[in-house]
């Protein structure tokens, strides 16, 4: 059967479907981890707890000063969106970040590098980023830039670790489609409708431009590293030694 028939892509879609967990255990484990927190919060915790429970995961300065680890992890294991609004842009995030990102570039970093790097790559991304755009935000309070309350701002979610997978899975598609993927994982994160509060844009923002810096980075030096090992696997005995 061609695969390129509706009904081979339908077919060659629902084998992809059925061998997923095999394939990709740890982003499958995972993304039933994020859907299981997702109901719990919205449907089983009460508003208040539900409340309460974001405001102590949200990696804001204060936070972050306060209970590090709980806020850095505890934002990993919720996503900031919506599965059932399907009109609004926070289902549109929803596709980007847990569709796109986790369930699509996640699972192919790890069939192409293996889950222990995976997630690295997916935690590190997630940290880097936060981090960094703390720093970003002491800066920008002693500039002026952004007003005082960003200090106890909510910000969680898996956004940061699927912006750098995203931009990681430059190197899955064609070479014809790398520079609109790279424009559009940079575009998204810009796409909002938010006002600057200074010369930077809102931190969320600047979190997924550094999130998708640091994948693009990854990206590079792993292309770089697979070129000199072509150049060097072309290379005979006696070029080695010349």
């Amino acid at each position: 059967m061609n695969a390129r028939t509706p009904r081979g892509l339908l077919t060659g879609l629902l084998r992809a479907v059925r061998t997923y967990p095999r394939r990709s255990p740890l982003t499958f484990g995972y993304v039933l981890l994020l859907l299981l927190g997702h109901v719990w919060v919205e449907d089983l915790l009460t508003a208040e707890r539900a409340d309460a429970l974001r405001d102590h995961i949200s990696t804001n300065l204060d936070n972050l000063h306060d209970h590090p680890v709980t806020a850095l992890f505890g934002s990993a294991l919720l996503f900031d969106g919506t599965l059932t609004e399907i009109l609004t842009t926070g289902f549109g995030g929803t596709l980007i970040t847990l569709g796109l990102g986790v369930c699509c570039c996640l699972a192919w970093t790890e069939r192409r590098f293996g889950g222990p790097r995976a997630a690295a790559v997916f935690l590190g991304g997630h940290i880097a980023a936060t981090l960094v755009t703390a720093a970003v935000i002491l800066l920008s309070l002693r500039q002026g830039w952004y007003p005082e309350s960003v200090r106890q701002a909510s910000d969680y979610g898996i956004s940061y670790g699927a912006q750098t997978v995203l931009a990681l899975a430059t190197l899955a598609v064609p070479r014809w489609a790398r520079l609109p993927w790279a424009a559009f994982v940079v575009a998204w994160p810009l796409s909002g409708d938010g006002e600057w509060p200074g010369p930077l844009p809102d931190f969320t923002t600047v979190g997924h431009l550094l999130a998708a810096a640091l994948g693009f980075a990854l990206a590079a030096g792993v292309a770089l590293t697979a070129a000199r090992r072509r150049r060097a696997g072309s290379l005979g005995p006696a070029d080695l030694h010349r």
